[in-house]
């Protein structure tokens, strides 16, 4: 995890470079995803992807009334801890 700036929105190339990882999340039936890469629950936003020199990263609402939680997601292991907590946050 990391603070959160300003960093921009994940390209079409990133986004399919993360397609595995966004495989998984569609399968969640909470999640609907408005534009690509762009999960809301209900009707606010829960995740997006943000990329820049320092890799990619996964902004996440942990919990409903909160700000954005930004996880780099990288790797496979990162992947892994980032959804471990998607999950978490889902079953609230």
């Amino acid at each position: 995890m990391s603070t959160l700036s300003l960093v921009k929105h994940a390209t079409r190339s990133t986004l399919n470079a993360l397609s595995p990882l966004l495989e998984r999340i569609r399968t969640y039936e909470e999640l609907v995803e408005r534009s690509p890469g762009v999960f809301y629950r209900k009707s606010k936003p829960f995740l997006h992807f943000h990329e820049d020199p320092a890799g990619i990263f996964a902004d996440v609402r942990l919990m409903p009334d909160e700000e954005f939680t930004r996880f780099q997601v990288n790797s496979s292991e990162l992947q892994s801890t980032f959804l471990s907590h998607v999950e978490a946050a889902l079953s609230r």
